[in-house]
């Protein structure tokens, strides 16, 4: 087609009317329109020239023009779009690198295949401007509920209607064996919305945990108004849930807002979830009293806290042990799940029998060891000494508190227990050498000559080797694989050297052997006396 008076006007009001259409700016699609007939001007005129177009917003007049831009003499390369200072000459006053030649050049008439050329160029930046608008629309809508309408099912994942463009809901993101028909009203958790090269793609969940928060946040105006916050939440999708929840007005009952007059609010979130039974727990800062919250409905008779290993045991009466770990262990996951806790489940029996077992360890220990018969062995264990090194180095008078034991009595233990200890250090620092144990490492205080064993048993025989030792490697801890927490053993774990421990004797043998300048490490400590002195200074003021 010829761009003519004639048709000059309809090509504005095409593209208002493809703007409207797509709700985008009739701006992008007039410079959509200007990039397509610059295209066929090109492969009329030649693709080396610069043409350019430009459209009247108002009059809808094209007009076409040529470009040719002024540049060194060794730089010239194109000859149609460019050109030398003496060239320019002959068309610019004084002229300079960088000014350029505008011609004005005759409209071309547009044939068939450059006509279907325009037209996919314009579609092309249509699609792109219908897909940043989209984008935009919903990147600050992630984390919120959208309500939708299925259009339709690929593989088992539904295609969502939003609006404005359409989601996906994957088929792991729904709740148990749900399935949607064309037409059907959806509701559901914008997960993610990530730009990508086929358009935005808008990410649905029904199983995610913030999906149920968003429910209760629309259900329960406490929580909506910051009176009432939601703290942890962890979900079986369809079958069951735990949520923990705290408020700041001590007059409002969180548990009991979140359920509602004759359980009104938590009705409305079951029946959105498919019937998932919900958990509502008072969420405390105290973990042994939130996990004894969280295992409800069982009852909890004792609870230990490993803080150093995020892993927790709990006791509970033998008629409560299936309760508390529910059908397919679904209630102490959850609660794992909810307190970010390692969970152990043991009857009263089993901890008895623990418990027993090791009092019968203790007591053969200090049996063999100290030559004492059951009942006084039995005594020591009962008044709570575990090891050798407590008996040998505790206070006396600590054991001058233990029936029938005097002071004459007190001496000999000691005496006894420092006679096995020195003969158990001779005995290992011996089998420490024979393994290859070089006098750096024997001599570096802190170790004892067990542990100097054990780390020559694994292949640290000399300073130079602990040094490059990780903290975790000496103490142990804990890492996550595949969502799942694995323990990972240290060398001087057995001997109960904590991570901090470990840190401080790595850091002393590489300051040792030079590889950690001590001034480094200084500003720390001086940090903390600093902080040490606003402390004391403020309890002076208070």
């Amino acid at each position: 087609m010829a761009i003519t008076s004639a048709n000059q006007l309809e090509l504005l009001q095409t593209a208002e009317a493809v703007a409207r259409e797509k709700m985008i700016d009739p701006g992008l699609v007039v410079e959509a329109m200007e990039e397509s007939l610059a295209r066929a001007a090109k492969s009329r005129y030649g693709a080396e020239m610069d043409i350019r177009v430009s459209i009247d917003r108002k009059t809808g007049k094209a007009t076409f023009t040529r470009v040719r831009t002024v540049v060194e003499d060794d730089e010239l390369e194109n000859y149609q779009a460019e050109m030398t200072v003496e060239q320019a000459k002959q068309y610019l006053d004084d002229p300079k690198v960088g000014d350029q030649f505008i011609e004005e050049i005759p409209p071309v008439d547009m044939g068939r295949i450059a006509a279907q050329s325009a037209k996919q160029v314009i579609l092309q930046k249509v699609r792109e401007a219908e897909r940043d608008r989209q984008y935009e629309e919903f990147k600050d809508r992630a984390g919120t509920i959208i309500n939708g309408v299925v259009k339709r099912e690929e593989y088992g994942n539904v295609i969502v209607d939003v609006g404005r463009g359409e989601a996906i809901l994957r088929r792991n993101d729904k709740i148990g064996r749900e399935s949607y028909r064309n037409g059907d009203r959806v509701r559901a958790y914008i997960k993610d919305v990530r730009r990508e090269a086929r358009g935005p793609q808008i990410f649905l969940s029904r199983t995610a945990p913030e999906f149920m928060a968003e429910l209760f946040k629309m259900e329960v105006p406490e929580i909506y108004d910051g009176i009432i916050e939601i703290k942890a939440v962890a979900r079986d999708p369809g079958s069951r849930a735990k949520i923990a929840v705290i408020s700041y007005d001590g007059s409002i009952d969180p548990v009991g807002a979140c359920v509602g007059m004759r359980g009104s609010r938590v009705q409305a979130v079951v029946n959105e979830l498919q019937g998932e039974k919900i958990d509502i727990i008072p969420w405390n800062e105290d973990q042994p009293t939130f996990l004894v919250n969280a295992l409800q409905p069982a009852e909890v008779s004792k609870v230990v806290l490993d803080e150093e290993a995020e892993r927790i045991e709990v006791v509970v009466p033998e008629d409560q042990l299936s309760l508390a770990i529910g059908r397919r262990g679904q209630n102490v996951r959850l609660a794992s799940q909810l307190t970010n806790l390692d969970i152990d489940i043991m009857t009263e029996a089993e901890d008895s029998e623990r418990r027993q077992k090791e009092f019968e360890e203790r007591t053969k220990l200090f049996m063999d060891n100290l030559d004492l018969d059951e009942f006084f062995a039995q005594l020591l264990v009962s008044e709570g000494f575990t090891n050798l090194e407590e008996v040998a180095y505790v206070e006396l008078d600590e054991l001058l508190v233990i029936d029938g034991v005097d002071e004459d009595t007190a001496n000999e233990l000691q005496a006894r227990a420092r006679d096995v200890l020195e003969a158990q250090a001779r005995e290992a620092m011996e089998k420490a050498r024979a393994l290859g144990a070089e006098d750096s490492l024997i001599e570096f205080e802190g170790l004892t000559p067990q542990m100097i064993v054990a780390l020559a048993q694994d292949g640290v025989k000399t300073l130079e080797d602990f040094a490059t030792c990780a903290d975790w490697e000496l103490a142990g801890g804990w890492t996550t694989v595949d969502g799942e927490r694995v323990k990972d053993d240290g060398i001087l774990e057995p001997f109960d050297v904590s991570l901090d421990e470990a840190q401080n004797m790595v850091m002393t043998a590489r300051v040792m052997l030079g590889w950690v300048d001590p001034a480094d490490l200084e500003p720390e400590a001086d940090d903390e006396a600093e902080a040490e002195v606003e402390g004391e200074e403020q309890e002076a003021e208070a």
